[in-house]
């Protein structure tokens, strides 16, 4: 979400998007759920947990109309319309698991202002946010947003009643969808706190601290909105308090990219030092972190990464409010806290940054958008057609020659992405079963395919465990899944098993990240570990290029190269004694177009020549972090 206007299509404005683990089997007492028995090896889910719908007043004021059940509606598979008329539809299987996530602040107010004869709707601001003058709307629109970025109730307009009786539909949706042994809802919000980053010279930019508040069960009567408080550490003390109460609470940061040196920084909200106390509270409250959706990625950057081939993935680092480019990534990407999570430890005697993985949507039109072939981007009427998103050319012509692209278009919605699911390993799905999966981090992200991916590490494996039938019981009895401490001193192995989705590429190769610190340095490096096509990785660890091509003119790929699956067993070769580190894998699939080119061939026109025409869909699993017992 973003709070400035930039003039744009039918209304002439924009505001955008606005413990240690072991191996060992949850303690949590999984009930048996109709239709599925409990799985000890555990299954894997696909859901996403960052979904606005017209409650958000950055999706009702670009004609977001679709409730909270019509997202559910959408995500079993359903057909719900976007707000320019089309339908809506997932092109795979159904999600497992879903959160409504609406801003908590002015939660439903864009709606009673629209609503004849309640209060809000008398309002002068009312009156000007649903005229036909776009000045008005601006301006009256732009008061709401300062107020959501600035973190304040306006006397007259913020109605907590209304707050209240939103938040409990939402509740209500969320138990009337929920479906144990099918379908899993549950109740959640968006905390929407911005920081403001830069002054008066430089025009309003914001650092993007947005957080989404997921309850594993029961929820309180009102949400901890970004007006309560914009700093993220009271609404770590509201949710101690909450659980406390009985009301069992995680939340889950997202855009870290766009945070402008905020997200990660090393100092507290105040300014002060960081301590074991701050670190615990945060990881206590945050196990996971949104690495991927429609406003680009946030593992790494070029910057930081320059010896990574991959770190330049649909990036997109335009800060919240402004066209401003973010002035330094440092503090934005999750491979960097990483990093700076294991000094930390050896520092202050706890890691703030010990999360895990999953990726989200930000849809704000109740309905994901996964897939690169069918793209409806994220807000409504202003980015819902292949014009307004910049990847066609403007007033049916032809040719890209003398075209100059809107600015919203050059600088923000051609720039998302197609992105992303949250991916679970869990015993069977329910609620219970699929959040204590999320508190272990048992979890990872894709960029919109299915790929499912296994990562395990222990003392005791070895390249026999493969052709094991047995493999993933014993991964868990003698070693950790993602998301877990492995403590010992010797050099650990990992069992990584990649399977590719049927209905996308398939896999070129899977690589292990392993992040550490030298001397209080943060060091990192990319090792391929498993190649497709026959491949081995040579003396620099890479893969050969497996030569697979996407044939721009009909967007049809190899059908002779990449594999089904990559299984693989390996050991740091450069572990060395005594020394922390964090190992995660990312797997790749072949290359495929992206989703503006897809756009350009279907309405007989050559991709915009200032984006990216393919790109290689990916998988992150969540760290394992190796303890040193020496």
């Amino acid at each position: 979400m973003a709070y400035r206007f930039m003039a744009i299509m039918a209304l002439g404005t924009l505001i955008s998007g606005c413990s240690s683990e072991t191996g060992e089997k949850t303690a949590t007492n999984i009930a048996q759920v109709q239709g599925e028995e409990a799985n000890p090896d555990r299954n894997v889910y696909f859901g996403d947990l960052h979904i606005h719908t017209r409650n958000s007043f950055d999706a009702y004021i670009f004609n977001v109309r679709a409730t909270p059940d019509d997202a559910y509606e959408f995500g079993q598979g359903g057909t719900i319309k976007h707000p320019l008329g089309y339908d809506l539809k997932l092109e795979g299987p159904p999600l497992d698991f879903m959160a409504v996530t609406d801003h908590a602040a002015y939660l439903g107010h864009l709606e009673a202002m629209n609503t004849p004869d309640t209060a809000l709707s008398k309002l002068t601001m009312a009156k000007d946010m649903f005229s036909t003058d776009p000045d008005k709307i601006i301006a009256a629109f732009q008061l709401i947003g300062g107020a959501v970025r600035d973190g304040k109730k306006m006397d007259g307009v913020y109605d907590s009643a209304i707050v209240g009786n939103v938040w409990k539909q939402i509740v209500d949706s969320a138990e009337k969808y929920n479906q144990p042994g099918k379908f899993t809802t549950f109740a959640g919000y968006e905390y929407t706190a911005t920081r403001v980053t830069r002054g008066k010279d430089g025009g309003f930019a914001g650092g993007n601290l947005h957080r989404n508040v997921i309850f594993r069960g029961s929820a309180p009567d009102m949400p901890f909105a970004s007006i309560d408080s914009p700093n993220p550490e009271d609404l770590w003390t509201w949710m101690d308090d909450q659980r406390e109460a009985g009301n069992d609470v995680m939340s889950i940061p997202h855009n870290s990219n766009v945070s402008d040196g905020e997200m990660f920084k090393l100092e507290t909200y105040e300014g002060q030092p960081l301590t074991k106390a701050y670190a615990e509270k945060r990881i206590r409250n945050e196990p996971l972190v949104e690495i991927t959706q429609v406003k680009g990625t946030s593992e790494t950057h070029p910057s930081l990464s320059p010896n990574d081939e991959w770190a330049d993935f649909e990036i997109y680092d335009k800060l919240l409010s402004s066209m401003v480019t973010s002035k330094t990534a440092k503090g934005d990407y999750v491979r960097q806290a990483i990093a700076n999570g294991l000094k930390l430890t050896l520092e202050i005697g706890a890691d703030p940054f010990h999360f895990g993985f999953i990726g989200s949507t930000d849809t704000h039109v109740a309905a994901g958008s996964f897939d690169e072939k069918q793209f409806w981007s994220k807000i409504g009427i202003v980015d819902g057609s292949p014009e307004a998103r910049g990847s066609i050319p403007p007033g049916g012509k032809k040719s890209w020659e003398g075209v100059t692209v809107a600015p919203n278009a050059a600088n923000w919605f051609s720039r998302w992405s197609a992105s992303g699911y949250a991916a679970v390993w869990a015993e069977q799905n329910s609620r219970e079963a699929i959040f204590d999966a999320m508190r272990r981090k048992e979890t990872y992200a894709t960029t919109g395919t299915r790929i499912k991916l296994r990562f395990f590490g222990g003392f005791g494996f070895d390249k026999a465990m493969l052709d094991d039938p047995e493999m993933v019981s014993k991964a868990y009895k003698d070693g950790v899944p993602m998301g877990g401490d492995l403590v010992g001193d010797k050099a650990p192995g990992f069992i990584i098993w990649a399977m590719r989705d049927a209905m996308s590429a398939p896999l070129q190769r899977v690589q292990v990240i392993k992040v550490w610190t030298d001397g209080g340095e943060a060091k990192e490096k990319v090792f391929d570990v498993a190649c497709s096509d026959g491949g081995s990785p040579d003396a620099k660890f890479r893969c050969p290029d497996n030569d697979a091509k996407v044939d721009l003119s009909n967007c049809s790929i190899s059908t002779d190269k990449g594999a089904p699956e990559l299984k693989t067993f390996w050991r740091d070769p450069e572990h060395k004694a005594g020394q922390r580190a964090s190992y995660y894998v990312r797997v790749l699939e072949n290359p495929v177009c992206r989703w503006s080119t897809w756009d350009a061939l279907r309405a007989g026109v050559s991709p915009n020549p200032a984006l990216q025409k393919t790109i290689q869909e990916r998988a992150w699993s969540s760290p394992i972090w190796f303890v040193p017992t020496a």
